[in-house]
């Protein structure tokens, strides 16, 4: 019988997670209101991968695609295998607006796209043209049943996932530090809480399953507190907890060994309940953005040689809905031109009426 592990379960989600493979997704907003979004990742080979392949450059071939990433048929492909055994395949999708391409968001957590809303505003200023680009990636943090917010502040939950608002603004390292350590076990107890109850609901919604159970359902709900307390006593969190032990020593039976059994029907769905939820927290993909002329303005990213860069990550879809905007310009360099010559035009016109008007006095 082999146990089910949430430890073993936390490193397979950060193994398998989109930072693992490298994946990067690249947005550029064109100034006609068009757009392409570019998704990469990339996998060391194998030494018979790479015997495998003909060519330095590979067009409509990909490596297999990482389970975090839904990218559609009508995107063109391009893999390059590089001289350190490493593959790159880059996938570019060209979309007429932004609404449209958010109707084809590439990224998806356990199966499900993610869900993101997108609008550029274009305004006309004579010598400059401004161009707002803002994309709302939809909040998942109801996957968790108990949010967070009954744990810690809302300010305080939002900067522990997102960093904003900034509430250690004005402190020093060491007060930040204690700031931090306060926060820090409401959040685990937060995440322990949850894991507890995605457990005992599993539990109590296949009571039938349980062969010869040493209590009834009723009171296998009331005991909650109490086996929590008795699986915890001892311990920082529940990662460590050997379930199936705690439950034979807590009610002096074996009938609850199915659901911590990954042989087992009710041990493997357990196992991909808890896998989703941990999935959500190794979920991360740097976001670029390129936008029309110069940025201005770059929002919660950090702009670098007129890109700005964003940190995508499951835990800041947790407090609320992550929003990612920028501003820019666009000079008009006609308008420069048809200001000059208006004002040529008016200084001639005026120095030549003033001529006329001295001729003829």
């Amino acid at each position: 019988m082999k146990s089910i592990s949430l430890y073993f379960l936390l490193i397979v989600a950060v193994l398998s997670s989109c930072q693992k493979q490298n994946i990067n997704m690249h947005t550029v907003i064109h100034s006609d209101g068009t757009c392409e979004r570019t998704v990469s990742y990339s996998n060391v080979m194998t030494k018979e991968q790479r015997d495998s392949l003909l060519g330095e450059h590979l067009n409509g071939w990909s490596q297999p695609m990482p389970e975090c990433l839904n990218i559609d048929a009508f995107c063109k492909s391009y893999t390059e295998v590089g001289k350190d055994d490493t593959v790159k395949t880059t996938f570019t999708c060209p979309f007429s607006s932004v609404e449209e391409m958010c109707q084809q968001t590439p990224l998806q957590l356990n199966g499900v796209r993610l869900k993101s809303s997108a609008k550029l505003h274009k305004r006309f200023r004579w010598f400059y043209t401004e161009y707002t680009f803002t994309e709302t990636f939809a909040c998942v943090g109801d996957s968790f049943k108990l949010p967070p917010v009954n744990y810690a502040d809302e300010n305080i939950v939002s900067y522990w996932f997102t960093g904003h608002p900034n509430i250690t603004e004005g402190l020093s390292g060491a007060e930040t530090m204690s700031k931090l350590n306060e926060i820090e076990p409401l959040i685990n107890k937060w995440l322990d809480d949850n894991f507890v109850n995605l457990c005992f609901d599993y539990i109590v919604s296949h009571y039938d399953s349980i062969p010869n159970p040493p209590v009834s359902r009723q009171r296998f709900i009331e005991l909650e507190d109490s086996l929590v307390k008795f699986a915890k006593k001892g311990k920082d969190d529940i990662l460590g907890i050997q379930a199936d032990k705690v439950f034979k020593d807590f009610f002096g039976s074996d009938s609850y060994a199915l659901f911590f059994d990954e042989d087992t029907n009710c041990g493997k769905e357990l196992m991909k309940i808890y896998s989703d939820r941990l999935s959500i927290l190794g979920f991360s993909v740097p976001y670029s953005l390129s936008m029309p002329g110069t940025v201005i303005d770059a929002g919660t990213g950090i702009c670098k040689d007129g890109v700005v860069y964003y940190p995508l990550t499951g835990e800041r879809l947790i407090p609320h809905d992550y929003v990612i905007s920028a501003k820019s310009r666009i000079t008009n360099i006609w308008a420069y031109i048809v200001t000059l010559l208006v004002i040529l035009i008016a200084i001639g016109s005026f120095a030549y009426g003033k001529k006329l008007i001295l001729k003829k006095d």
